[in-house]
């Protein structure tokens, strides 16, 4: 069944367009987050150009926000590149999700489509996948959708960042949490999945105390990593155990 549903896959305006329509209501969100980091970015020493350019280019906010805490005089490259890595790691296993799906592309639709892959619209797709849809627009429309809300609020960010005296005033230095905090709750309904969450999260917070300053994102990201590679392993030894 899988390989029809690839071969039937394609991409066309009226599934785009149908992409960005079903986004456009996470967008709001987008916009805000957008927002925060384009404060933020004007307030860590970055131009306004080289803001706008950052997210345009990269279009990675928990990747972008990591860079800033890193961004100074002098930029610990190394540090920089291993946790944007992290972060984004994902994207691997989020790509190989949907390949059965998007390999009867041709290969310019299919790079196009998985450049513009983030949470919201991959979990989207792949629940168009999972239903058998054939249009492969969920993804791009979406992307696309998510790309533009994204440099509007960066934009917005920019533009009034430099009033903006007192991100806490506003809420805006606990976007990134709640962000974090959204991913962890829409995903896996499962109480084992607050392991690898909690032991990233104290991991972390070690390595801030007791490990050279930045690399805390890396800790954390390997540890719950970790743990969440052990876990099916685990679960699989349980069931042998059982039968």
């Amino acid at each position: 069944m899988t390989s029809s549903r690839s071969s039937d896959a394609r991409l066309d305006r009226a599934g785009t367009l149908d992409g960005m329509r079903r986004m456009a209501p996470l967008c709001l969100f987008v916009v805000a987050f957008g927002l925060a980091f384009g404060v933020a970015a004007v307030q860590r020493g970055l131009s306004e150009l080289e803001t706008l350019l950052m997210s345009a280019l990269v279009f990675a906010g928990a990747s972008q926000f990591a860079a800033l805490e890193l961004w100074g005089p002098e930029i610990p490259l190394v540090a920089l590149v291993a946790s944007t890595f992290a972060i984004n790691a994902r994207h691997l296993l989020m790509g190989a999700s949907l390949y059965p799906w998007l390999r009867g592309l041709p290969p310019r639709q299919r790079y196009l489509s998985v450049g513009l892959m983030s949470d919201s619209n991959w979990a989207m797709a792949a629940d168009d996948y999972r239903r058998g849809v054939s249009n492969v627009g969920m993804l791009v429309g979406g992307g696309l959708a998510l790309w533009l809300a994204w440099l509007l609020g960066t934009l917005l960010g920019v533009v009034f960042g430099g009033g903006i005296t007192e991100p806490e005033r506003y809420g805006l230095d606990v976007i990134m949490g709640c962000f974090l905090l959204s991913m962890l709750v829409g995903g896996a309904r499962s109480l084992t999945m607050l392991i690898p969450w909690s032991v990233a999260a104290m991991a972390a917070i070690a390595a801030m105390y007791w490990l050279p300053p930045h690399s805390h994102v890396i800790v954390g990201a390997l540890a719950g990593g970790l743990v969440g590679l052990w876990l099916p392993i685990e679960r699989e030894r349980h069931k042998e155990a059982r039968t």
